[in-house]
C-alpha cells in the first residue's frame, strides 16, 4: 500500500510529459506550416504591389498572410501549454521539427529543392527527438506560486539570471554598436540568453494558470504578476534583436545557431531553476546530452543544404551594402589570402541601373566557375586580396550611389 502513491505520482508524471510532447509536436508543425503560409501570402502580395522587403505592407491585405498569421498564434499558444505539462528539456529540443515541417512543405509547395543532406538533416534531428522524448526527465509541478519563487531566488539561479543579464548588457551597450552587423553572436548571444529567462517566466505562469484552473486561484499573488511584467519585457527585447538578427544575416544562419543556443541555455536554465536533472541517473542525462547533439546537428545540416534565399535588389545607402560585403565576399572570394583578378581597366560598362542589383547578385550567389564577376567590373586590372576587394566594392557602390549619372559619363571621357 506504501508504493501505491509513488506508482500513482510517477504514471501522472508520465501522463503529463505526454501531453507536454503532443502538444510540443502539434506546436511544431502549425509554426512549421505558418512559415510556408506567410511566404505564398508575402509572394502573392508582392505580385500586386510593394514587396515587404522593400518597405510595403501590401501583405497587410492579403487573406492568405492572415492565415498563416492565425497558424503560427495557434502553434505559439500550443507551445506555451507544453511547458505547463513538460519540463523545458523536453518541449524545447522538439522546436527543431517546426524546421523540418517547413522544409519539407518548401520542397513540395514552394519547389524549394531540398537536398538529399537535407534529408539527413531531417533524420537526425527526429532520431535526437526520439532520444530526448524517451530520457526527459521526471518534472513535479509545484503546488503553488511561491514555490516557484523560491526556485526562481535560489543562489544558483540567481547567480544564471545576473550572468544572462550581465551578458545581455555588454552585448547591447558595447558590442552591438562597434560589431553587431557583422557578428552573428552579438544580436544571437543576445536573443538566447534573455529566451532561455522569458522560457523560464512564462513557464511560471504556465503553472500558476494550470493551478489557477484546478481551483487554486495564484492570482492574488504578486509573484504572478512578477512573472508575467518579466516575461512581457524578455520577449520585447528576445524579438527585438531576433528581427536585427534576421535583417542582418541569412536566414540559412540564423536559424541553426540561434536554436542551439537557446535551446543550450534554455536547458541549463530549467536544470538550474527546477532541478531537472535530479534523481536521473548518469547514462540518461548523458542520452538526453546526445540526443540535444544530434538535433542541433541535424538542423545544421539542414540548413547549411538549403538554397540562399534571394536578396533584395536595393540597398538604402552604402552602409547597408558594406555589411553586406563584409559578410558574404569572404565566403564568395575565399580566404584572404586567395587572389582574384579583375579584368580590363574601364567602367564605362556601368550604370546605375544595372551595377546594384548585379552586386546583390555576385556576392550572394555567383559560382567561382561562371566567372561572371569580372564582367561588369571593367575598371581595375589588378591581383588584389581579400582586402582590396571590399575596399574596391565599397568605392564602387560610393560612386553609384552618392554620383551623378554625368560622372559616369566623365570617367568615360
Amino acid at each position: 500500500m506504501d508504493e501505491a502513491p509513488p506508482a500513482a505520482g510517477s504514471s501522472q508524471i508520465f501522463a503529463d510529459n505526454l501531453k507536454g510532447f503532443i502538444l510540443a509536436v502539434a506546436s511544431s508543425a502549425f509554426i512549421g506550416a505558418s512559415f510556408i503560409i506567410k511566404k505564398k501570402g508575402l509572394k502573392r502580395a508582392g505580385a500586386s504591389g510593394s514587396r515587404a522587403g522593400g518597405g510595403g505592407y501590401g501583405y497587410l491585405r492579403e487573406p492568405l498572410w492572415w492565415i498563416g498569421m492565425v497558424t503560427m498564434i495557434i502553434g505559439e499558444i500550443a507551445n506555451f501549454v507544453a511547458y505547463i505539462f513538460a519540463p523545458a528539456v523536453l518541449v524545447t529540443p522538439l522546436g527543431a521539427l517546426s524546421i523540418i515541417v517547413s522544409a519539407v512543405l518548401a520542397h513540395f509547395i514552394l519547389k524549394e529543392r531540398l537536398q538529399r543532406m537535407g534529408v539527413l538533416g531531417c533524420v537526425l534531428c527526429i532520431v535526437g527527438s526520439t532520444v530526448i522524448v524517451l530520457h526527459a526527465p521526471e518534472e513535479k509541478t509545484p503546488s503553488s506560486v511561491e514555490q516557484i519563487w523560491d526556485l526562481a531566488t535560489q543562489p544558483a539561479f540567481l547567480l544564471y539570471t545576473a550572468s544572462a543579464v550581465a551578458v545581455s548588457l555588454v552585448l547591447m551597450l558595447h558590442c552591438a554598436p562597434r560589431v553587431g552587423q557583422t557578428n552573428i553572436l552579438v544580436y544571437l548571444g543576445i536573443c538566447s540568453a534573455i529566451g532561455s529567462l522569458t522560457v523560464m517566466s512564462i513557464k511560471a505562469i504556465g503553472i500558476a494558470i494550470k493551478l489557477t484552473l484546478d481551483g487554486i486561484n495564484q492570482a492574488g499573488y504578486f509573484q504572478t504578476w512578477v512573472f508575467a511584467m518579466l516575461a512581457i519585457s524578455c520577449i520585447v527585447i528576445q524579438l527585438n534583436y531576433l528581427n536585427k538578427a534576421l535583417d542582418t544575416f541569412n536566414t540559412a544562419v540564423v536559424s541553426p545557431v540561434y536554436y542551439a543556443m537557446f535551446t543550450i541555455l534554455t536547458i541549463l536554465a530549467s536544470a538550474i531553476m527546477f532541478k531537472d536533472w535530479s534523481g536521473q541517473s548518469a547514462s540518461n542525462i548523458a542520452s538526453e546530452i546526445c540526443g540535444l547533439i544530434t538535433v542541433i546537428s541535424g538542423t545544421t545540416v539542414l540548413h547549411s543544404t538549403r538554397d540562399p534565399d534571394p536578396p533584395s535588389s536595393v540597398f538604402n545607402d552604402i552602409s547597408e551594402f558594406r555589411i553586406y560585403t563584409l559578410r558574404f565576399l569572404p565566403k564568395y572570394f575565399g580566404t584572404s589570402k586567395e587572389m582574384v583578378n579583375w579584368e580590363n581597366s574601364r567602367m564605362t560598362t556601368c550604370c546605375p541601373e544595372n551595377l546594384l542589383p548585379w552586386c546583390a547578385k555576385t556576392i550572394l550567389f555567383s559560382q567561382a566557375k561562371q566567372q561572371d564577376y569580372a564582367e561588369p567590373l571593367k575598371n581595375y586590372n589588378l591581383m588584389m586580396d581579400i582586402g582590396d576587394c571590399l575596399e574596391v566594392f565599397e568605392y564602387y557602390l560610393e560612386l553609384l550611389m552618392f554620383s551623378s549619372r554625368s560622372h559616369f559619363g566623365k570617367s568615360s571621357s
